[in-house]
């Protein structure tokens, strides 16, 4: 620790503010009061020293970061830890010399202790310290790492239970796993032995809020997307399809919603139009245009359908949230957007049919009916196949359905299959 002999004119005033706030009058001495005040609970004493904390910012550019980082262990008082946070975080802005010597001095083991304060007010600031830091691509390496996972585990705990107020956390949260590929092994930290957890669930909520929130900012890993295609999967077979769920997302049941968010993800993923585009090329190759068919092929009827069929005793899969035929309908709309090589697969995994059965209103999930609409057009749309394909069907029974009118189509329904037919409307 530096003496009062090392100090400036400016670290001499410091002290003295210090001697004046704990009633001593020697500067060295109240440096020592201030360490140890900290670690009290005194909430008039953290009140006083808490503006003094602000104000060590110049102290630290010129003499380091250890003064504030032996104040603001975990069991130090939370008004302290945070303001000697947030004093680290302004260091941590100045340089890269100053992030450096941050890093050096708090990673990784005092980065671990503060992670494990379950408290946001901590977990904030701290989020900061370590994302500015992490612009260095060994220092990412370093928190992507055996020593740095656990820190990041711990502020994922943290959060899911008690918030946060900052975006430093779902920034750092989108640099670690949406472009770099920590995701599928911090995933698996969080997991429970048999079943999706809160924390989870929370994870994949967030990243997939961020990514829909900065859909043009974000780079997407091939790692992250191939981990969400595998929890999709997980999650399609933990999930209960017996009962009709009348919650939209959030619905509090882990499995749910990280089935749900998963879709969202993915959605957002085969959207994006930049080149090449590797990530929706692998997802197609592992399996997710013949997921999606099972998943809506195996799906009750939208709800105005389902009027028609009431004494049907075909049974068949309830969507487990509000919005969940959207999602599905929506992720291979996108996919299917000038891509013939999905055509072509939806058309050989006879899928046009089970699509087409989208084109109703259904109470249960808004905008399916204009999602559905949207993925028809870019199935058939240049692609004669497809096309003949639809002009080949017959029909029994007809679905009035005004909205895919301006296809061309008309849509019917066949009673004995029950299923959708499709029959050109010139026919």
């Amino acid at each position: 620790m530096e003496t009062a002999e090392n100090f400036g004119e400016t670290e001499h005033h410091l002290l003295r503010i210090l001697a004046s706030s704990t009633t001593a009058s020697d500067a060295e001495e109240s440096l020592h009061i201030l360490l140890d005040s900290s670690r009290t609970s005194d909430s008039r004493l953290s009140e006083t020293l808490l503006p003094v904390l602000l104000r060590l910012d110049s102290l630290l550019r010129s003499n380091g970061v250890d003064t504030v980082a032996s104040l603001i262990s975990g069991d130090a008082d939370r008004q302290i830890v945070r303001a000697g946070l947030q004093v680290l975080g302004n260091v941590s802005l100045a340089g890269e010399d100053h992030r450096e010597a941050v890093w050096g001095r708090l990673f990784p083991a005092e980065f671990g202790e503060l992670a494990r304060v379950r408290d946001r007010c901590v977990a904030d600031p701290l989020c900061m310290i370590i994302y500015t830091c992490c612009n260095s691509r060994g220092r990412l390496v370093e928190l992507c790492g055996d020593l740095g996972l656990p820190i990041v585990f711990d502020v994922i705990k943290t959060a899911s239970k008690d918030g946060f107020r900052e975006d430093w956390l779902p920034l750092l949260l989108s640099k670690i796993c949406l472009e770099e590929s920590c995701f599928p092994l911090l995933f698996d930290t969080l997991s429970s032995v048999d079943k999706f957890t809160s924390e989870q669930t929370f994870l994949v909520r967030l990243l997939a809020e961020n990514l829909d929130q900065r859909f043009n900012e974000v780079t997407v890993s091939d790692a992250f997307a191939l981990a969400v295609l595998s929890i999709l999967c997980r999650a399609s077979t933990d999930v209960n399809f017996a009962s009709r769920g009348t919650s939209a997302l959030p619905t509090g049941d882990p499995a749910i919603d990280v089935l749900g968010y998963s879709l969202i993800t993915l959605r957002n993923i085969c959207a994006r139009e930049e080149s090449p585009h590797r990530s929706i090329d692998l997802l197609i190759s592992s399996g997710l245009i013949r997921l999606l068919l099972v998943l809506l092929r195996d799906l009750e009827p939208p709800t105005n359908v389902r009027t028609i069929l009431k004494n049907s005793n075909v049974m068949m899969k309830a969507c487990p949230y509000r919005g969940f035929r959207r999602d599905v309908v929506a992720v291979l709309g996108n996919c299917a957007f000038r891509r013939k090589r999905v055509q072509d697969e939806i058309r050989n995994e006879n899928g046009i049919l089970p699509l087409l059965q989208q084109c109703s209103v259904c109470d249960e999930n808004p905008f399916s009916r204009e999602w559905a609409i949207w993925a028809v057009r870019n199935v058939l749309e240049g692609n004669e196949d497809n096309e003949r394909e639809v002009s080949k069907l017959e029909f029994q029974g007809a679905v009035d359905n005004p909205w895919i009118t301006e296809l061309g189509l008309k849509v019917e329904w066949d009673q004995n299959s029950g299923r959708v037919r499709l029959v050109n409307i010139a026919t």
